[in-house]
């Protein structure tokens, strides 16, 4: 029986003081809100606010990045993961998936590590690079799929919504994986032999269009086990190089194809290509929602969100701008109050730790997304000395200042009569009264406590 990865349940301490919040089940599918595109709704007209934080074990066992060489890999503790996530109102996490049984990894420098389960069978006959039998691309491995529909299930059943990676390009760019990936020549016993370098991402070739169909078959499998459930959404691939855009925007329109014959039909998203993506690339496609990279100003995903809208649903992910060294409360709440929805690259580090500050700053949000009227709110900046500001003008308005500037004025001219005004601490999670203002003119706000504070103006 291999070891648990219980870390979590040695984390779980008392979150900042944000209120109760009732979640009760997913509601669902998530489709495109009409009236804010910015975000998406479960059916109810609500807006729905993503966020929360996501790790490397959470749906396949795996020794990513810890310190031991282990085979079979730590079991993971996903219900004490679950137990953390509500704990701190998460309502949304990327289900991460390693395509390669095996790697020498990147950090602990060249300690291999190991995986599994993987989609498909291992009957042999002979042995695969590991030592173990080689994979059997046409039968596909139940403990998989039944894992894959539970652990869906289960964060459903929490009211947390889950992005299914359905494949990752990471390691075969960046690690040895691709030696020991189901899809090398020496690893199945179908004769696949995706691509000397292990990109395999719709090669024009005959073997190519071979690859491809084990793909889509892999793909409709997945839909086929989870299109019941709510609480879905797609990533079609992890950090695959620009040379994969032909591919991605292929198995987009593909998932689409596959949901209109089924009863839901669940958000697909594309995720930034590394390396040599483009942000472009992701807001050409054809995908519902995205995550970008930093880029560079006037875009700055990182520093100063933007608050243009180009079409998509944005889900900020700090895996795609710091990898998994950045992100903090002052960043989530720059973000929320610019339009978008945010995750958040976790190491389920023990608290207290800096990773505290995101964890709580997206919980914080996540509540306040649900007191505010999130449908008929968009960014307007332009209202407020601080720059980040959701509004619905003349009725409400949600004004974040980053922690430098305890004294800053928002203009309230279209806002008419007498307005109640609520500061929220950032870094305490606690909320308190303040004076109430008159609309019709530009108010000045002191906030009542030092360091980033938003007030909520209705």
């Amino acid at each position: 029986m291999p070891a648990r990865y219980s870390l979590l349940l040695r984390l779980v301490l008392p979150a900042c003081a944000i209120g109760l919040f009732a979640a009760g089940p997913a509601k669902g599918p998530l489709r495109v809100l009409e009236s804010n595109p910015r975000f998406f709704t479960d059916g109810t007209g609500k807006a729905v606010f993503l966020a929360g934080s996501h790790i490397w074990h959470n749906f396949q066992d795996n020794g990513h990045r810890l310190p031991q060489r282990q085979d079979p890999p730590p079991a993971f503790d996903y219900k004490g993961y679950l137990d953390f996530l509500e704990a701190r109102h998460h309502n949304f996490f990327r289900l991460w998936r390693w395509e390669a049984p095996q790697w020498t990894d990147a950090q602990p420098q060249g300690v291999v590590k190991f995986c599994e389960p993987h989609p498909w069978q291992r009957t042999g006959p002979g042995a695969a690079r590991d030592g173990k039998p080689r994979f059997d691309l046409t039968r596909f491995d139940p403990v998989y799929f039944d894992r894959l529909r539970e652990r869906v299930r289960m964060a459903g059943d929490r009211g947390i919504y889950v992005s299914i990676m359905l494949f990752e390009g990471w390691g075969s760019q960046f690690t040895d994986a691709w030696s020991y990936h189901p899809f090398q020549r020496d690893n199945n016993v179908n004769g696949i032999d995706g691509d000397a370098n292990g990109y395999y991402m719709l090669m024009d070739t005959a073997m190519g269009r071979k690859v491809l169909e084990f793909q889509e078959a892999y793909v409709r499998k997945a839909i086929d086990t989870v299109n019941g459930l709510d609480n879905v959404l797609y990533e079609i691939c992890n950090e695959s190089g620009s040379f994969s855009t032909k591919w991605q925007y292929h198995m987009i329109e593909f998932i689409r194809k596959v949901q209109a014959a089924k009863p839901k039909q669940h958000p697909v998203g594309m995720t930034f290509q590394w390396a040599g993506g483009r942000n472009d690339t992701l807001f050409q496609s054809p995908a519902d929602w995205i995550s970008p990279n930093r880029g560079e100003p006037p875009e700055d995903y990182r520093e100063a969100p933007p608050a243009t809208f180009r079409g998509k649903v944005i889900v900020s992910d700090t895996d795609h701008l710091w990898g998994h060294t950045g992100g903090d409360a002052v960043w989530v709440w720059k973000s929320f109050t610019r339009g978008m929805n945010v995750l958040f690259m976790e190491e389920l580090l023990p608290s207290p730790t800096w990773q505290d500050s995101a964890r709580d700053g997206m919980g914080l949000a996540r509540v306040w997304s649900g007191k505010i009227d999130l449908a008929h709110m968009v960014p307007a900046g332009e209202l407020a000395e601080t720059g980040y500001c959701l509004a619905n003008k003349g009725k409400e308005y949600l004004v974040f200042q980053t922690g430098n500037k305890g004294e800053f004025r928002v203009d309230l001219r279209d806002a008419q009569g007498t307005l109640s005004v609520e500061w929220i601490n950032i870094t305490t999670g606690k909320s308190q009264p303040g004076k109430p203002v008159n609309g019709g003119d530009r108010r000045t706000f002191t906030t009542p406590f030092g360091g980033p504070a938003a007030v909520h103006i209705k």
